[in-house]
């Protein structure tokens, strides 16, 4: 069961009318705003470990996750021709 308390916070008004503005943008109220910055600072996210971030292929190397990724798939042809573009 999760329960609620309610409380009065003291805040900047610069940082209030930041945070309703935020909040607002977000399409959220501004307690969840707080609660989910609270949550984040209170209780943050270990960092990933070496293992989530990529596999060892059966040859020994390293095959990095391509989780969310929609762009072209990055070959030899697409670094060269960004190395030209940039001129390196």
């Amino acid at each position: 069961m999760i329960t609620h308390m309610k409380t009065t916070l003291d805040l900047p008004d610069d940082l209030l009318i930041e945070a309703k503005a935020t909040a607002a943008r977000r399409r959220m109220t501004l307690r969840e705003l707080v609660t989910r910055a609270l949550e984040r600072d209170l209780r943050p996210v270990p960092p990933p470990t070496a293992e989530e971030h990529f596999t060892i292929d059966e040859d020994g190397w390293p095959v990095f996750e391509r989780k969310g990724y929609t762009g072209p798939p990055v070959t030899n042809e697409l670094v060269n021709r960004l190395r030209e573009q940039e001129g390196i």
